[in-house]
């Protein structure tokens, strides 16, 4: 028994997951693309030039399977992860809080507030009543 969700609501959802996609995605291009940039900045967080080719197809398959509607889930708890292997290692770097450190917080917040507004079973999850 599905209940329809306001237009508001679910447009507010497709917004923020879609600020989520397009980065990830972004990112995941980039990091098999390689530039001089991405190299450099990867592997001054510690990381060996060819770790970056594996970081992009695992953001990638992540951020596919959070796109696609019936392994949406699935995407969003391996995204998770994937920030918080980001967290872990900009706190390794003694990076900024805000900027650095709390970024990708602020993606799963568009990940999972995305997910939580368009699908009734997440909100069930996480509800704030017995």
């Amino acid at each position: 028994m599905m209940r329809t969700i306001s237009k508001g609501r679910l447009w507010t959802a497709r917004v923020m997951s879609g600020i989520a996609i397009l980065f990830m995605l972004f990112d995941g291009v980039m990091k098999l693309v390689k530039p001089a940039v991405v190299v450099e900045s990867t592997v001054s967080l510690g990381f060996q030039e060819h770790h970056i080719v594996l970081l992009g197809i695992l953001g990638l398959i992540s951020t596919i399977l959070y796109a696609m509607p019936r392994t949406t889930i699935m995407g969003a708890v391996l995204l998770t992860g994937y920030f918080g292997g980001v967290m872990a290692t900009q706190i390794r770097m003694d990076a900024p809080l805000f900027a650095n450190i709390l970024f990708p917080v602020y993606l799963a917040i568009l990940v999972w507030g995305g997910l939580w507004l368009r699908n009734e079973q997440v909100r069930k999850l996480f509800s704030w009543q017995k």
